[in-house]
């Protein structure tokens, strides 16, 4: 068998009929009668199958009776053309070789229609099916999206630590990383003696590369980070994960509408990316999960955002619960705006992708850039539909001395952070960057509800599983 090389599934489906060829995968389905077979054979490079016609003369019995749902085998054979309206080829098998026996009996996703909430249990097996493979295949062309994208602007991909001592957010909600005997806690004056850590002080999972990312902009001019981050919120809502992967681009010399410009640019290629390179995938989930995802995602390239203060919002609201609608959350001048608060503007008052800019400073981070008002800070979130906030950045506040207002106003510890505070003593420009959550770009590309989905292997309280 090994005499001819193997040819994916996806290049097959594509190749003029006629040649002997190898295809090796998982089988989706047999079906048949006594005098033939037929397969459904996946290897992962594509959503669709190709299908083996199995002439059973040809064949022992107790190999066909092996070829199961979920089994494993290498088809030699000749690329036909198809008598079937599926697809334009099939092979008519010669050889069969089993590589690995599926037990039809245990095997936990055979189901044609198995929902996404048990899979979610066999995480470990649910990549084989045919809405995984098209979740995977759709991150990875992101991700390389993502580079290619930052990459042609000349921006330099920066590798921000994992393990940090700051807090960047400042919400608290960190894992903490440690060596020490959890049954032996060394204690020095009633506190725990984080001098004998590993790193001699008290370290956690980082929560965000932005302080990082931004020593990187003030030496090299443009970077990007992309890689997890952690928060130990124990939330157990669909838009939220313990374990998630962050990209956040940092730019000296910019200001904050320079960032909103960037931010558009950045998820509209994406979303075109996406609609260039994975349709057969994006097809597959519109029809199985959303019928409006292809085109919602061709809404947004379309259009210019809408661009609407934080104060004009919150009249937009007020307005909307005085002629009747009614939200959970409350709203007034302050509060920090919630997803139904996000999709009713993005959904129902603009109809497109808003940029909402100009918050409430008690609101949000310390190293926003204080407006003149002396009340809103300059930064900017981006509205999907479905989604909510996929994109918060800001201008940085490159003012040492208003810096250093707002950390000890907020009752910040400094000892943590002169580091970063330098980057205003020593060469201090204007300086801007935001975060893309990419499991929420994911929600939105590919249509799923829920943010579990679109991760191969979820973090969430008391899972932890594979």
């Amino acid at each position: 068998m090994e005499e001819l090389k193997r040819t994916k599934v996806k290049e097959l489906l594509y190749s003029n009929p006629g040649a002997d060829v190898l295809a090796k995968g998982w089988v989706r389905t047999k079906r048949g009668n006594k005098q033939v077979k037929f397969i459904a054979l996946n290897d992962g490079s594509t959503v669709n199958n190709i299908q083996i016609v199995v002439n059973t003369e040809l064949f022992d019995d107790e190999l066909i009776a092996k070829i199961t749902t979920g089994a494993s085998i290498g088809v030699k054979g000749t690329l036909v053309e198809s008598e079937g309206d599926q697809q334009a080829v099939e092979i008519q098998a010669k050889e069969i070789e089993l590589y690995g026996e599926c037990d039809p009996m245990k095997y936990p996703i055979q189901k044609k229609n198995t929902s996404l909430e048990y899979l979610r249990t066999v995480a470990h097996m649910r990549l084989r099916t045919n809405t995984f493979g098209a979740i995977l295949r759709i991150r990875h062309n992101m991700a390389f999206a993502i580079h290619k994208f930052f990459n042609d602007k000349g921006f330099v991909y920066l590798n921000t630590p994992l393990i940090t001592e700051s807090d960047a957010e400042g919400a608290g909600d960190m894992f903490q990383v440690t060596t020490l005997d959890l049954a032996n806690v060394p204690m020095h004056k009633d506190k725990v003696d984080f001098g004998k850590d590993f790193f001699g002080k008290k370290t956690s999972l980082t929560v965000s590369g932005q302080l990082e990312g931004e020593l990187g902009a003030t030496a090299v001019g443009e970077i990007y980070t992309f890689g997890p981050t952690f928060r130990a919120e124990n939330s157990n809502t669909p838009r939220h994960l313990a374990e998630f992967w962050m990209i956040e681009p940092e730019m000296a010399f910019y200001d904050n509408y320079d960032n909103m410009a960037l931010a558009e640019e950045f998820v509209k290629y994406l979303v075109k990316y996406a609609l260039d390179n994975c349709m057969d995938d994006l097809k597959f989930l519109n029809d199985k999960y959303d019928d409006g995802l292809i085109e919602r995602l061709r809404s947004v390239i379309g259009i210019p955002f809408q661009v609407v203060t934080y104060t004009e919002g919150i009249k937009i609201l007020e307005d909307a619960i005085q002629n009747g609608t009614q939200f959970e959350y409350p709203v007034h001048w302050g509060t920090d705006l919630q997803s139904e608060h996000e999709r009713y503007l993005v959904e129902k008052h603009f109809g497109k992708p808003v940029i909402l800019i100009d918050f409430p400073k008690d609101i949000k981070a310390f190293y926003m850039k204080q407006n003149e008002d002396g009340k809103t800070v300059r930064g900017m979130d981006i509205l999907f539909p479905k989604i909510g906030e996929i994109i918060g950045g800001s201008e940085r506040e490159a003012s040492l001395e208003k810096l250093e207002e707002r950390i000890d106003e907020l009752g910040m510890s400094r000892k943590n952070l002169e580091w970063y505070i330098d980057t205003r003593r020593f060469g201090s420009v204007p300086h801007s960057g935001f975060g893309l959550g990419f499991e929420r770009l994911l929600l939105f590309v590919t249509g799923m509800s829920n943010i579990r989905d679109v991760i191969p292997f979820p973090r969430t309280p008391k899972n932890a599983e594979f």
